[in-house]
């Protein structure tokens, strides 16, 4: 069953997680299996500011998802003085880098985009901005743009996007709140690509209470027996969405198809303001089901909120199976995980590294395994679900599947991902491609160089023609340049490590001629590549302390 029309094709994604710098290597931890809770030493606590008190305290949890260089920024790339960043929340700061690398993933250039680009974000509490106000100078004045309201106008404004730029603050549904709120502008037209998704920057300040949504150990042992909470952590991720049919026209990678999405709330149907609600999440689910014009046994997985809590992922489970009534399926029918038992919760982006994970998923045909999962909580009632404990080579014709996101306060949202249709074949063209690559500093253009030889080589597969059009057509040109001209990745790699700017090697003289004039800052004189947009490693950001 073909898409509908108004379904949103995911075309970039970008971020970075506990153990992970970046989208590659999420995924690769996943696979393996990685346990990317960080277990936090004492002088590690002294040296991110915790108090004796706290550190005495037998109920401190002592782990989290721990992102690191939260406290280095490239200011220059963004135009601001580092005085302008040091002001700048931590998570402004994540999340405006994100946003132009997944503007690269997608292959837009937004001063090259035709159309307009907005931003949906959603943002933690500014702890660094609290933290600054306890324990530095009581009459430091407040900094204009220091609340989560500001990080999708701090993109809009540093990046020159003049459409939609909005905060979505739903708690720890706020991110993939953010993409449902986004991908309804883009089917009103409001925008022509969105920027969609969310960051937390926090510190391992939590107690483990009786019933609480911190466990003692900090891990997320979601829907197992000895489930008792999770930790929080800090992350990144940020999606780049465009209508489908505009993405086919375009020629665009598609990464995965958004086919339906719900946002509701629990209202007063549960047993407090932070309870969850059995009715809410199964309503939500069951309309992004009826909105992707699917049936329950059409997804194959469910990428769960699952917190880790006993009565949390009861009712969860419990709302996944009435939503999923509908359809007489058969135990183990649909896999059920939770990337939390990977990073922890990332709060307010937590649901953008769900949906993430999800698009991975469908695109690769593997599900990965949940950590920490021994033996099933009595309290949950799976139904049709299981937890796969390894990973699951997920064979069928479309796969697809569901995503969930629950904020406290009870704003739940939910996704219907799927696979992306595979393209028209090509045949591979031979003769010379121009690499072009830039950056504004010296050492920024020697880093992207061996980034790109090192992607290249360990990528043997990748098209040529592609490497070449994501380059020429989808990054935009600094001031430091170099360009290589090649037949092959081989040829690629030796000279993106080895040949000086501009050499001319054997190339035509034409295009040698055109490369040096492009290299010396003039306009590119080569014929375009036939290719499509390929994920290249993103700008090399010069990070220093701010």
């Amino acid at each position: 069953m073909s898409p509908p029309e108004d379904a949103i094709a995911v075309v970039g994604m970008a971020g970075r997680f506990p153990g992970a710098p970046d989208v590659p290597s999420l995924w690769r931890n996943l696979l393996d299996g990685v346990d990317a809770v960080h277990d936090y030493t004492e002088a590690e606590l002294r040296a991110l500011g915790v108090g004796e008190r706290l550190l005495a305290d037998p109920a401190h949890v002592r782990a989290g998802g721990r992102l690191t260089g939260t406290t280095a920024f490239d200011a220059g790339f963004f135009g601001m003085t580092a005085g302008e960043a040091a002001a700048v929340d931590p998570q402004q700061r994540l999340f405006l880098e994100q946003s132009w690398a997944a503007l690269e993933d997608a292959g837009c250039d937004p001063a090259a985009f035709d159309g307009l680009v907005g931003v949906f974000s959603g943002a933690s509490v500014n702890r660094h901005f609290l933290y600054r106000q306890f324990t530095g100078d009581p009459d430091e004045p407040l900094v204009p743009g220091f609340a989560p309201d500001y990080a999708a106008a701090q993109v809009a404004y540093r990046l020159g996007l003049t459409g939609p730029a909005m905060a979505v603050q739903t708690a720890c549904s706020s991110s993939l709140t953010a993409v449902c709120v986004a991908a309804q502008h883009l089917l009103d037209y409001r925008c022509d690509l969105a920027l969609a998704g969310g960051v937390s920057v926090t510190e391992p300040r939590f107690r483990h209470t009786p019933g609480g949504l911190v466990s003692p150990d900090g891990r997320c042992r979601a829907f197992d027996a000895a489930g008792r909470g999770g930790s929080y952590g800090s992350g990144v991720a940020v999606l780049a969405l465009k209508r489908l049919r505009d993405a086919a026209e375009s020629r665009d990678r598609v990464l995965a198809v958004l086919r339906g999405w719900a946002v509701g709330n629990d209202g007063a149907r549960r047993a407090g303001f932070a309870a969850p609600g059995l009715d809410g999440q199964a309503s939500v689910v069951a309309e992004a089901l009826a909105d992707a014009e699917l049936t329950p046994g059409a997804i194959g997985f469910v990428e769960a909120h699952g917190s880790g809590t006993a009565v949390g992922d009861a009712i969860e489970v419990a709302a996944l199976v009435q939503a999923f009534s509908g359809d007489p399926l058969p135990p183990g029918a649909v896999a059920l995980g939770s990337v939390k038992t990977n990073l922890g919760n990332l709060d307010a982006a937590a649901g953008a590294a769900s949906l993430v994970k999800a698009v991975l998923a469908v695109r690769h045909g593997v599900i990965p395994a949940n950590l920490h999962f021994e033996r099933a909580h009595p309290d949950v009632e799976f139904g049709p679900f299981y937890v796969p404990v390894k990973n699951v080579t997920w064979e069928t014709e479309t796969r697809r599947a569901g995503v969930s996101s629950f904020g406290l306060g009870g704003t739940n949202a939910h996704v219907i991902v799927e696979q992306a249709a595979d393209g028209p074949p090509r045949t591979a063209s031979t003769g010379w491609r121009v690499l072009p690559v830039s950056a504004r500093s010296p050492e920024a253009l020697r880093q992207a160089r061996t980034r790109l030889a090192d992607h290249l080589e360990a990528a043997p597969r990748t098209s040529l023609d592609d490497v070449a059009h994501t380059l020429t057509a989808g990054r935009r040109a600094f001031a430091h340049r170099a360009a290589i001209v090649c037949r092959d990745l081989p040829e690629a790699v030796a000279r993106l490590r080895g040949l000086p700017d501009g050499a001319p090697y054997d190339a035509p003289e034409d295009l040698t001629r055109a490369v040096g004039a492009w290299v010396a800052g003039g306009e590119p004189a080569w014929p375009r590549a036939d290719g499509r947009v390929v994920s290249l490693p993103a700008y090399p950001f010069q990070r220093q302390e701010v």
